[in-house]
């Protein structure tokens, strides 16, 4: 091959990263979500420092959810690299799927977080320490305020859409159940509880909720252990609210068909085998290729005077309403003819002067039997349709020895005879009685064989 001497390095792996970040802050929109990640950093570093002075895992459980809006900035400056970026050779379907992969990473961590949190507590329960209360409402509004603020800024896509598309936890569902009692006696809170709340806003509003009633149940009774219930409380919370969000992104990444669509697409479907000049649609598979964007890869069998860029312009036509990326392969019908015999035949197997029989079995005489057809013939039924001057499957196949090396042919007498005179005379010939084909064996044998009547080979 050819010797490039001064051919480029690759870059490594942090070059790679730095030259992407560079994409993504060219562009204005990012600056935002850059201004905003810095100061998400130092709120958590006060944050952390409040929790070491304090001594309360409550607002260290409230303090990750303050990570987890890291996680979504970040989140957010994928989705922005991702329209940036254009589809390649290796990522022929887009890059889509790295913000599902984000949002899924984002959802994990934050329900780790939970998990450790409730691993904390369960070792506090058996040893209580004190908590001082100097800084922990002031942590408690730092965090709320930031976190709201972070929410309703910034436009999210990825996280707004799952949120959205996925299942709701049970905190929004007892939530849902309370605000319509509520909207039952006001009804113009209607429009800011239901249908139901935004995960992420209701989980900061009901962790401060929780961390106001520990600070003021420990600033009346001195009563610590409630700054452990708060923390679990927390992580359950937490736990529920991403738990979700997680298997919805896991579902998409699995490459699963959505639940809510499989209706639609089975209807379309149907509509497309109906085209003409369809016949069939089959290997169908659909996919969730990122969010709001769905993929699919149809085979469709046409018929053979079809037309094919027709048929795929309606096909396409019809399934590009639902699913945006559509790969549709369009084969013709072909008629698969059997074969007569899959072995060649030599061209000597067919020589009939030189030929001698190989001694069959006696048939069995059997009672009412047609010699034509062997079937059972009924005096009062007209003869078959059709005969076909053979023994019948019954009669075991005759190996015909030759020398010679051209086919000839024997001529048909289509007049019957009994199996037991064919036996007696041997291989016939032409006028001396009617001798039928046998099977041999050999499917592609021609039709007709023999010799003439002065014992030379017919042509």
């Amino acid at each position: 091959g050819t010797i490039h001497l001064f051919r480029k390095s690759q870059r490594s792996l942090v070059g790679k990263l730095t030259h992407e970040f560079r994409l993504v802050a060219a562009d204005r929109r990012s600056w935002k979500i850059l201004l905003f990640g810095a100061i998400n950093l130092i709120c958590i570093g006060f944050l952390l420092m409040w929790c070491s002075s304090t001594n309360s895992i409550a607002l260290t459980a409230y303090t990750y959810l303050t990570i987890f809006d890291l996680f979504s900035l970040v989140t957010c400056l994928i989705s922005y690299w991702v329209m940036l970026k254009k589809p390649s050779p290796v990522y022929s379907f887009g890059f889509e799927r790295f913000e599902v992969l984000a949002v899924f990473a984002s959802t994990v961590l934050a329900q780790l977080g939970a998990l450790f949190i409730l691993k904390e507590s369960a070792e506090r329960f058996l040893e209580q320490p004190e908590i001082h209360t100097g800084r922990l409402l002031v942590g408690t509004f730092v965090a709320l305020f930031f976190n709201l603020f972070t929410m309703l800024s910034i436009k999210n896509k990825p996280f707004a859409y799952v949120s959205e598309a996925a299942s709701t936890s049970w905190l929004q569902e007892h939530v849902a159940d309370l605000s319509r009692s509520i909207c039952g006696i006001i009804p113009g809170l209607s429009s800011i509880f239901l249908p139901r709340m935004n995960p992420f806003v209701l989980i900061d509003i009901a962790g401060a909720l929780a961390l106001c009633i520990t600070y003021m149940l420990i600033e009346i009774n001195n009563y610590f252990a409630v700054d452990t219930a708060s923390a679990i409380a927390i992580a359950l919370m937490t736990f529920g609210t991403m738990y979700p969000m997680s298997v919805y992104s896991g579902k998409v990444l699995l490459q699963t068909t959505p639940p809510h669509v499989i209706g639609q697409l089975d209807k379309l479907l149907r509509e497309v085998s109906t085209l003409d000049g369809v016949l069939e649609v089959r290997n169908e598979h659909f996919w969730t290729l990122g969010f709001g964007t769905l993929a699919g890869s149809i085979h469709v069998r046409i018929r053979r005077d079809a037309n094919e860029q027709m048929v795929l312009a309606h096909v396409t036509n019809r399934l590009y309403t639902l699913v945006s990326t559509l790969t549709v392969q369009i084969f013709k019908d072909d008629w698969i003819r059997p074969t007569l015999s899959s072995v060649p035949i030599a061209n000597n197997i067919l020589n009939l002067p030189d030929h001698h029989i190989i001694p069959m079995p006696s048939l069995k005489a059997a009672d009412g039997l047609n010699p034509v057809t062997s079937t059972p013939a009924k005096p009062s039924s007209p003869p078959p349709e059709f005969s076909f001057n053979t023994p019948g499957k019954n009669v075991s196949p005759v190996i015909l020895l030759n020398t010679q090396t051209k086919p000839y042919g024997l001529g048909f007498n289509h007049g019957s005879a009994p199996y037991s005179s064919v036996l007696n005379q041997g291989l016939g010939i032409p006028g001396m009685g009617a001798a039928q084909g046998f099977r041999t064996g050999f499917a592609n044998v021609p039709s007709r064989y023999g010799t003439n009547a002065r014992g030379q080979p017919r042509p």
